[in-house]
């Protein structure tokens, strides 16, 4: 090639290149000769493949990153592009992605979308991601949501099943198999950053689990992901509500509260986040709020005949669930409440037409320190902190099947423990 010749060894060429061995055995003129005449390839690349034939060693530089994969393509060196599917990295992935969309490399190809979808915020962070064509960043986020929903809890467990494996580190993070009715271990090493954490919120944001941290636990601020950011809204008798981007990696803050607040409830819900119940400073507060976050301006919707607090709140559509917490009933004309009721509840509020629902209740479990979340047709739901004085009423693992507005009761709690957070996540289908 460019009157250049290259000695290499022809059972080497036939084992690595499918291009070669098909070549020696096509019975083509080609086939018996001594040499193969090479047009239309870069010197640097077909030395790279050449090298690599030769010694199963090859060097990976961004400057010959093209050289190399149309050589690999056009000689069929599938074990070069395995290597580069294997050498994926932030820095390289989107030209990677790039030229074997160029040159036909279908599994490098694919190997870089699903880098893309499990890198998916850092990449976010890149310039040449946003270059993407929108169709490409669209299938990327979707290859993300991918996979199993799956009930997971995370804590500081202090005792497992029989059925959970012992090891030197305790378990941290626990799946359940709803086929089985176990709970199995998921992982067990959590970020520096949660130990001895006392005050968190945290949010699922485009199937990341993530956490906003403060080492006071006085500072009770609900964490929401609304239309593609994280926001942390409030907090013990406080307004302010601040956002995070993950394209900038940026905290920034936004417009507040009309009033600060202590012991309320949010979520998001159709693109905006809904506050309800607690105290401001003069009052209780029995006026529904609303953020848009397109306008960053907060509406009063209406005043509620209830009073609410500490309660758990999720929504699927146009609808929101509060699970648990204090419910107090107005009556008429005074503004006496009646009697305080922490029974197990499920209320829901319609954002369209503003109607309150009292759907079902139980009476033998408490409402209070509970963690839930939406997944498939029901709100499950757990108790935060388990020990073993801990009474049945506040062991609490149930499911609100928000279709048959049923509860269904598992035998199965899983682990005592303190702090525990359930959430729902898309898992890989193999673990």
């Amino acid at each position: 090639m460019e009157d250049k010749l290259y000695e290499v060894n022809k059972n080497k060429l036939i084992e690595k290149s499918d291009y070669f061995r098909a070549l020696f055995s096509s019975g083509m003129r080609e086939s018996t000769e001594k040499s193969v005449q090479l047009q239309g390839l870069s010197v640097p690349g077909l030395e790279l493949v050449l090298d690599f034939i030769n010694t199963s060693k090859v060097q990976i530089v961004n400057e010959t990153l093209e050289d190399l994969i149309e050589t690999a393509s056009f000689l069929q060196v599938t074990s070069i592009l395995k290597q580069l599917a294997c050498e994926i990295k932030l820095e390289n992935c989107v030209e990677l992605f790039n030229l074997s969309d160029v040159y036909g490399a279908h599994d490098l190809h694919t190997a870089c979308l699903k880098y893309m979808a499990c890198y998916y915020h850092p990449m976010l962070r890149r310039a040449e991601f946003s270059s993407l064509p929108v169709a490409v960043r669209e299938q990327v986020k979707e290859m993300r949501m991918k996979g199993t929903a799956t009930l997971v809890v995370i804590g500081d467990f202090t005792c497992l099943s029989m059925e959970v494996p012992i090891q030197e580190e305790p378990w941290s993070m626990l799946r359940f198999e709803e086929v089985e009715q176990r709970w199995k271990p998921l992982a067990n090493n959590l970020p520096t950053d949660m130990i001895n954490v006392r005050g968190y919120g945290s949010a699922i944001l485009d199937n990341y689990l993530s956490f906003c941290i403060t080492q006071s636990k006085e500072i009770k601020f609900q964490a929401l992901a609304v239309q593609g950011k994280l926001y942390a809204v409030g907090g013990q008798s406080l307004g302010t509500v601040e956002c995070y981007c993950p394209e900038q990696d940026w905290w920034t803050c936004v417009s507040s509260m009309p009033d600060p607040l202590a012991e309320f409830s949010a979520c998001e819900c159709q693109g905006a986040i809904y506050v309800m119940g607690g105290y401001t400073s003069r009052d209780r507060n029995t006026n529904v709020l609303r953020y848009c976050p397109t306008s960053d301006t907060w509406t009063v919707l209406r005043s509620c005949s209830v009073h609410i607090r500490k309660q758990q709140m999720l929504s699927v559509e146009d609808t929101i669930y509060l699970v648990g917490g204090y419910t107090h009933k107005m009556e008429p004309g005074r503004r006496r409440l009646s009697e305080t009721e922490d029974m197990l509840t499920v209320q829901s509020y319609n954002v369209t037409t503003g109607e309150w629902l009292q759907l079902k209740e139980n009476t033998s479990k408490s409402g209070l320190n509970l963690t839930c979340t939406l997944h498939n047709d029901g709100i499950y739901i757990i108790s935060r902190d388990v020990s073993l004085p801990t009474t049945l009423e506040f062991r609490v693992f149930l499911k609100y099947n928000i279709f048959s507005y049923a509860w269904e009761a598992f035998r199965r709690f899983p682990a005592l423990g303190q702090n525990m957070l359930l959430c729902s996540l898309y898992l890989p289908n193999e673990l």
